[in-house]
């Protein structure tokens, strides 16, 4: 069976892919003109079309689009920037708690300015959009390494850790200069450090009670768990979060700094070798090696420039809720929304 629909221009906005196809269906379209143009072996509620042609190249990569905003008119203006050529298209939905994803397949693979310009489009529509050649694979054993601050936790804790010392807006500054790659970190870290000290250790606890989990966060790590999958954070942060977090979400390792306390009070140092951006991305390529996880199946996601070098030793380096810096260096970017969508990026 074989039906043709078109989706007007006037109907694009106001309808969504998402909403009116079925997940893991194959589709075709084509943009004509101002109309989109469907062929479905199911009968859709859509307005009747011409036939048009549904001989397809074969797929060199895929593009993934997701979020809020996805409309049929977000749609059209991606493959205008692609393609006149049909493309087949489905829904993806990896996760029950996340919506659909529009999958379109690719017969070429996308230049560099290509997917400068689709990022750029997709910015400004408010959507996300990932440009996979290749993806790891859920039904393989695999490896996610995450950074913490700002990433598999919402804040920064050596920004807590320094308002409660009364230094707050000093270390701040430093943090987020750490972060857009203007400071060299192990540097940075020092002196933020150093701003801490004589403080109470209690301190701690109190940042590590109300530490909010990134949204998905919880969700993402049982989800890979229950495919075989091993996870780890490597983080510039320190030991006495990263090892609650290890512990209460049941990761493989964790790597992050050790702070010096003595008789209660903060030293102002750091014990040992400085986890920095090498570090963590020597942290991929062990972690893969001791659990012989194979290199096309490795994961890293962070949001700072020090994340850069481990998000490139991955097979799929991932920026969220990133630094422009970092989203420009990353192999793929999610901007906003829920850690679980990474499951948007894996087969």
């Amino acid at each position: 069976m074989s039906f043709f629909y078109q989706i007007p221009a006037q109907q694009q906005a106001v309808a969504s892919p998402v909403q009116q196809l079925l997940v893991n269906q194959r589709y075709m379209l084509k943009w004509q003109q101002q109309t989109l143009l469907l062929h479905s072996k199911q009968s859709l509620a859509l307005p009747d079309a011409a036939e048009f042609t549904l001989e397809l190249p074969a797929q060199v990569a895929v593009l993934r689009l997701f979020g809020e905003a996805l409309n049929w008119a977000a749609l059209h203006k991606v493959m205008q920037m692609i393609t006149e050529a049909t493309l087949a298209c489905r829904l993806y939905q990896p996760h029950p708690e996340l919506s659909a994803a529009v999958e379109l397949a690719l017969p070429a693979a996308l230049t560099a300015a290509q997917l400068q310009q689709l990022n750029e489009l997709a910015a400004g529509l408010d959507i996300e959009l990932v440009y996979l050649p290749t993806a790891p694979v859920l039904a393989k054993p695999g490896l996610l390494v995450m950074d913490m601050d700002s990433t598999a936790i919402q804040i920064e804790c050596i920004d807590e850790l320094a308002k409660l010392a009364g230094v707050g807006e000093q270390v701040a500054a430093v943090t987020a200069r750490a972060m857009n790659g203007e400071l060299d970190f192990a540097q940075s870290l020092v002196a933020r450090v150093a701003a801490l000290q004589g403080a109470d250790e209690s301190i701690l606890q109190q940042v590590l009670t109300g530490v909010p989990l990134m949204p998905g966060l919880t969700e993402l790590v049982q989800y890979l768990k229950a495919h075989q999958w091993h996870i780890a954070i490597a983080s510039g942060g320190f030991t006495y979060f990263t090892d609650e977090l290890k512990q209460r979400l049941g990761l493989t390792a964790a790597f992050a700094n050790v702070l010096d306390i003595a008789n209660g009070k903060l030293t102002g140092k750091v014990l040992g070798d400085i986890v920095d951006a090498n570090t963590k991305a020597h942290v991929v390529n062990e972690l893969a090696a001791e659990y012989n996880i194979a290199a096309s199946q490795t994961v890293a996601i962070g949001d700072g420039a020090n994340d850069i070098p481990m998000l490139k030793a991955a097979a799929l380096g991932v920026a969220f809720h990133a630094k422009p810096k970092v989203q420009a260096q990353a192999k793929a970017a999610i901007r906003q929304g829920s850690l679980l969508q990474l499951l948007y990026l894996l087969d």
